[in-house]
């Protein structure tokens, strides 16, 4: 049997008919190779169960999967650095197949939409690198095998990291040589798949908004209240502008907290719930830096570190524009008022996770978010960001480690004594955590230089043993700090 029993398809957003996709065709590629695969998010959905050449059927050929109609590539315009385009689309991937969560899958997540628990996530797999579609453009529907490696590292640091993110599903060499301007050419070819909860973006809905279709509005806020907010009563634009405002404050606390430069945040890559996804020029901070950049055509730091906030948003409000065809403007600017409170909530929420403490109420753990900050704005680069968040984790139980470690000397002075003060203020969540053999080595960065020297090890000698390594490594820090 090529699937588990718990696999559940539910090809939900096919339904919605050719307004919203387009059938495409996957390319033919002159090799398939498989490069990774991600067993725990496969048996997330119930495809663990099949062979390696099912695997590569399914995801190097993409035959479609048991109860699936075919690939789409779904339609979506966007902002582009706040410069609207009306010719996106997914012009490199598509929309492979929904299916649900499993139970066991489902019970272990706590980023659940309300009332979903029953009947376990909708999951969508998606691709880059599949192929040309109508949306193409100039483009060779093509992923570098490079730009593939970079995907997965992030999205597994993300995860660890605690931030809702997609995750790579898989990754397949498939033996084509790529011209591209950016890099060294001819570059090695890959098509990946991601597994995420939605592919529905805020580019979707001003699609539908652009060319004046109302309907198409009340079909797209019906199909993602259903699916992914069912909290939010039927008809009621402004409550699911509300629960996205809410999804996209947490994710954007997350991303803050975790150190993660996105790098292109337009309106195509953010989606109705929430997460992280389509990885292309990230970075994590090296230290404390608000104008850190990832991508080198930022040239005005737009989606810097620190703007990334207001990016995330000014594209809600572009969202709220598109629902002025549906709902009245008033409560349309409520909903868009709750991100600030939102963000400030979550953001002291992301930051007592990523320290292992509990929460003390609003005052106290302001107090400690501040003195965070204040903390890692001193160090810069000298201390790092990540450092702190191992040296001090669980707070005081972690004082003997931190004070003794390699850094030991920059944990001094009333910046620190301040951070301290308030760290301590707060109790060790699951303190047992700190018994786990990751904390008495260093800590687990992703910064660029290993990146790229684990790209040259593939590169120059099809060397997989690093990327691998560095994907273990990740792996025990998500179970460590659970």
């Amino acid at each position: 049997m090529p699937v588990s029993p718990d696999y559940r398809p539910e090809p939900a957003f096919f339904d919605l008919g050719p307004g919203f996709g387009d059938a495409v065709r996957p390319a033919a590629f002159p090799e398939t190779r498989l490069r990774f695969r991600n067993h725990r998010a496969a048996a997330s959905v119930g495809l663990d169960a099949l062979s390696e050449a099912e695997w590569i059927a399914h995801f190097g050929r993409f035959e479609p999967l048991p109860g699936q109609p075919g690939p789409i590539a779904m339609r979506y315009h966007g902002h582009q650095f706040r410069a609207y385009n009306p010719d996106l689309g997914d012009g490199r991937g598509f929309l492979a197949a929904q299916m649900r969560e499993t139970p066991r899958a489902q019970a272990a997540s706590d980023r659940v939409a309300s009332g979903s628990a029953q009947s376990g996530r909708l999951m969508d797999l998606g691709t880059k690198g599949s192929g040309t579609t109508p949306w193409s453009r100039a483009g060779d529907g093509r992923l570098t095998l490079k730009g593939g490696v970079r995907e997965v590292l992030a999205a597994a640091m993300l995860e660890a990291r605690g931030v809702p993110t997609s995750r790579a599903l898989s990754l397949i060499e498939t033996g084509e040589a790529l011209e591209r301007g950016d890099e060294p050419s001819p570059a090695r070819s890959a098509v990946l798949v991601r597994l995420q909860h939605s592919h529905v973006r805020f580019g979707t809905f001003q699609r539908a908004a652009f060319f004046g279709r109302a309907d198409q509005v009340e079909t797209l806020v019906e199909h993602v209240r259903a699916l992914y907010h069912p909290a939010v009563a039927p008809g009621d634009a402004p409550g699911l502008l509300a629960a996205i405002v809410d999804a996209s404050a947490r994710l954007t606390a997350r991303w803050i907290a975790a150190g993660f430069v996105h790098g292109v945040l337009n309106t195509d890559n953010l989606n109705v719930t929430g997460e992280s996804f389509d990885y292309g020029p990230w970075r994590f901070l090296p230290g404390y830096d608000p104008g850190f950049t990832a991508a080198y055509f930022d040239h005005s730091g737009l989606y810097a570190f620190a703007r990334q906030p207001e990016a995330v948003f000014w594209n809600l409000t572009q969202l709220a524009g598109c629902l002025k065809l549906v709902a009245e403007a008033e409560p349309l600017t409520e909903a868009l008022n709750g991100f600030g409170p939102a963000y400030i909530r979550e953001l002291r929420a992301a930051f007592l996770e990523r320290l292992g403490v509990k929460s003390l109420g609003e005052a106290s753990d302001q107090r400690l978010l501040d003195a965070t900050l204040a903390l890692l704005r001193e160090g810069d680069e000298a201390l790092g960001w990540e450092p702190v968040f191992h040296d001090w984790f669980t707070g005081f139980s972690s004082s003997a480690r931190a004070l003794a470690g390699p850094r030991a000397r920059l944990y001094q002075g009333e910046t620190f004594d301040a951070f301290r003060f308030a760290l301590f203020e707060h109790g060790p969540d699951r303190p047992e955590r700190l018994e786990h053999p990751v904390f008495a080595g260093p800590p687990e960065d992703l910064l660029i230089d290993e990146v790229e020297a684990i790209w040259a090890a593939i590169d120059a000698s099809d060397d997989w043993g690093p990327f691998e390594a560095k994907l273990d490594r990740i792996e025990t820090l998500r179970q460590a700090r659970g």
